[in-house]
This record gives structure tokens, sequence and C-alpha cells, in this order.
């Protein structure tokens, strides 16, 4: 009998959730950036709501972008080292997949990859990597640099980043370690592989100094969806975590990346594809409107111009029109992808700046949906049913209640329509997703050799 195809859902949380004025909802966590509590608890209910994975936003830097009025109002400033807070996580934890998000612009692959193998091995094999190149460019000045790398050279190296990390991943074999007290053999030296990698960018001999991962490697996630972008995911991800609007727009980006698989000798078992989906649930639709609308309203103007500004990579708005049209603006060296969804929503829509602040406010880009659990559902299916996602990565306007409201309303409802799983099906987060198990670049270069 065939198994019916799932949905797989993310829950990406940032520290407070994911509205800009999240921190101030009267029921918000808004210490969690700071509260280890706070934080286990919503790791928590995204298991009990059997997600997949427990997404952390991270960026590396406090945002440079907006006002000193405007900077003094957001509530996102401060947060935990990803790796540290995901290794504590593991431990109150069980099935729930753990993705950090991690940059290749600023960090070594060396110990890149050995952080995650770290986690991948605590958590019992849900680990995952969250590859970006920095779209905040403020990073730069924290890791001896006077400005940010450009789009196309952070996208090069990151296709070699991500070469060297997972050759790292596969410096030992499964059964590589005989540990047999009686003889005194601790290894097989046969089983462990030197990477001697020498690139553009990088030189790395290893190996790397712990275990192969529970799940063959950590999952490699990756959320670029400019060109280059594309081109990385299809080259190296397996979850791809994507910004669209509507559904033409995802089905055309799901489309896309999926024809480009095969140019990398891979296929569509290998990758699942979330876009972001930013729900606000409540019983009714009215309930639901109201709810979105009270967030809306404790958006400050100093606010929702500087967290545009950031997420378009663009200062200086501030100098035109809150009422008037966008303005025109260059491609910029930031988030550019999503610097042009937006602008192509401003144009299409024909919104005022401060109506692309609006929209920018909660869901950065991604879909909105507002309504009852089956209003939700039925957006969902639509799009997971014809060809446009694999599943979504849900953006929780504030934590812990929005999360809540889709666990308790949302998940039933999909459940009860077979398109979500009513327990999980493995303990590792590639089984959870139905990944394959990935193939040692060792053991495929010895069966090519065999062949020849």
């Amino acid at each position: 009998m065939t198994t019916p195809r799932m949905m797989k859902l993310g829950a990406f949380v940032h520290e407070t959730g994911q509205h800009v004025a999240a921190w101030r909802h009267p029921g918000a966590y808004a210490e969690s950036g700071t509260n280890f509590a706070q934080a286990a608890d919503v790791a928590r209910t995204a298991e009990r709501g059997l997600f997949d994975l427990f997404f952390l936003a991270d960026s590396a830097a406090v945002s440079v972008f907006g006002s000193p009025e405007s900077r003094g109002r957001m509530g996102k400033l401060v947060k935990f080292e990803p790796m540290t807070i995901l290794s504590a996580l593991a431990a109150v934890t069980t099935h729930l997949g753990l993705v950090a998000t991690t940059s290749s612009t600023y960090n070594d692959p060396y110990n890149l990859a050995r952080q995650f193998a770290s986690l991948d091995q605590i958590s019992g094999g849900r680990a995952g990597w969250n590859l970006v190149t920095s779209n905040n460019e403020a990073e730069a000045f924290n890791h001896g640099r006077d400005q940010h790398a450009a789009h196309a050279d952070r996208y090069d190296m990151a296709a070699e980043f991500a070469e060297v990390v997972t050759g790292l991943w596969d410096s030992w074999d499964p059964d590589a370690f005989i540990r047999d007290q009686d003889s005194g053999v601790y290894f097989d030296p046969a089983k462990m592989h030197t990477l001697n990698h020498r690139g553009k960018y990088f030189s790395v001999r290893g190996p790397l100094n712990v275990a192969c991962s529970p799940q063959g490697r950590p999952v490699l996630v990756q959320a670029g969806a400019s060109d280059t972008g594309r081109d990385l995911a299809a080259r190296t991800a397996e979850v791809v975590f994507t910004a669209q609007t509507t559904f033409e727009q995802a089905t055309q980006f799901y489309a896309d990346v999926m024809n480009r698989l095969p140019r990398f000798g891979r296929t569509s078992d290998e990758v699942r594809i979330l876009p972001g989906i930013y729900p606000v649930v409540g019983r009714t639709e009215a309930e639901a409107k109201e709810k979105f609308d009270y967030l809306q309203s404790l958006i400050h103007p100093s606010v929702g111009i500087a967290v545009l500004e950031h997420t378009i990579g663009v200062g200086g708005l501030d100098k035109f029109p809150l009422h008037g049209p966008v303005p025109d603006m260059g491609d910029t060296n930031g988030p550019l992808s999503r610097q042009r969804l937006l602008l192509e929503a401003a144009q299409r829509d024909n919104l005022t700046l401060w109506e692309l602040c609006l929209l920018n406010a909660g869901p950065r880009g991604h879909l909105l949906s507002i309504g009852t659990p089956e209003q939700i559902a039925d957006t969902m299916e639509h799009w997971f049913r014809n060809g446009a996602c694999d599943g979504f990565n849900v953006m929780p306007a504030w934590l812990p209640g929005s999360l809540t409201d889709f666990v308790d309303m949302v998940i039933p409802e999909l459940q009860r329509r077979g398109l979500f799983r009513t327990a999980y099906e493995g303990r590792t987060l590639r089984e959870n997703l139905g990944l394959p198990m990935p193939v040692s670049r060792w053991k495929s270069q010895a069966i090519g050799a065999a062949a020849d």
C-alpha cells in the first residue's frame, strides 16, 4: 500500500515572535532571547504539535538600520547563540528537529562542521544547518571587515563552504569505532577519511574529530531565493526555505528548483521545499482579523520603517513621505530576493510606503493567512496538493500564543484531512522528513573506482 504524502512543518522561531511588535503583546514571552525556560516552553509546544523541526532565526549583529528612537523600540536585539540554545533544547525534547541559522560568510567551515556534528550527537540525530550568506550587512563589522562581501561572491564562497562541511561530516564510516577493550583496538584506521581540501576560499585538511552522525549527516537547509541562491539550493540543500506571497510565485519557484536538481546529479526525493507561512488563527474569521489588527496597531512608525530598511537592505527610507508612493531603488547587496519580492508586491497592489511597512511587519514577504483553522488549512492544502510546496515553515506572530493557536487549532484540522502525521515516524530529523540517508563521498568514490 502506498503511504500518502504528508506535509512537513517547521516552526520558524524569532525570540518573541515573527511580528515586529510581538514583544508588546501582553501575553508575549518578551524575555525569550535571554530566558531559557521560555525558549524551552516554545520548543515543547512545537514538539507537541509534531513539527518536524524547530527553525531558529539568527543574525550575528545588531541592525544598524533605523533612527536611535526606532532602535530603542526594537524587541529582538539580544538572543542566544544558536548552537548553545539548541544544544540545551536537545535535552528537553525527544523528536523535534533542531535547525540553526549560521552564516558561511562569517564562519570557519571546520568549526561549523564540528559544532553541528556535536549537536547531532547530543540530540540523537536531530540537527540541521540553515546555510545563509548573511543578509545583515552589519555582520561584516563584527568580523574584521569594512564592508559586506558582494552578493555573487558570498554565494560562490557558500558553495565551497558547504562542500568542505559535508566532506568533513564524511570523515568517519559509521562502523569505524570498534572500542574493543580486550584487544585494545579503538578504531579502524581504514575507516577514517582525510578531506585534504584545497580550493579558492578554503584549505582544510581534516578529518573531523567528531564521529559519524546518527543520521548520516546533519540535514542541510538553505534559504536563498535569488538565481544564485536557487542554484546553491539545487546543489546542496535538503530543505529549502523560501518566501513567496502568491501561489503562482510558489509554483514557479518549486518547479524551477526541482528542474535544476538533475544538473547536480540529484532527484526530487532528496529535497523538501517549505515556503514560510504567517498564520493568524481565530475560532471565527472576525476573531482572527481582530488578532491581526491588534498586533498591527502596536507598530510604531519609526520601527515599521527601520524593519523595512533591514528587510530589503536599503537605508534612508525615513526621508520619504510615509503615506506617499514607495520610492524607486536599485538592487541591494543584502537580501536581494526579498527586496525584489516586496517591491513587486508594492507595485502590484499600488501600496504606499507605510502600507508596505505594514505588509512587512509580520510576514516579511512570506504567505499571510488570516482566518479559521479550516480557512488556513484550505490555503495550505491548495499549495501542498498543487505543486507549490512540500509543507511550510510556520512563522508564529507572537510567542507563545500564536504557536499554541496553530498547534491546538490548525494541526488537528490538517490531521483530519490526512495531510499531517498523528505521530512521529522516526527519531531522527532525516527520518521524519522522509529524506534518504546520504552516501559518503568515500563510498561513492569506491563504487566509481570498482565500476571502472
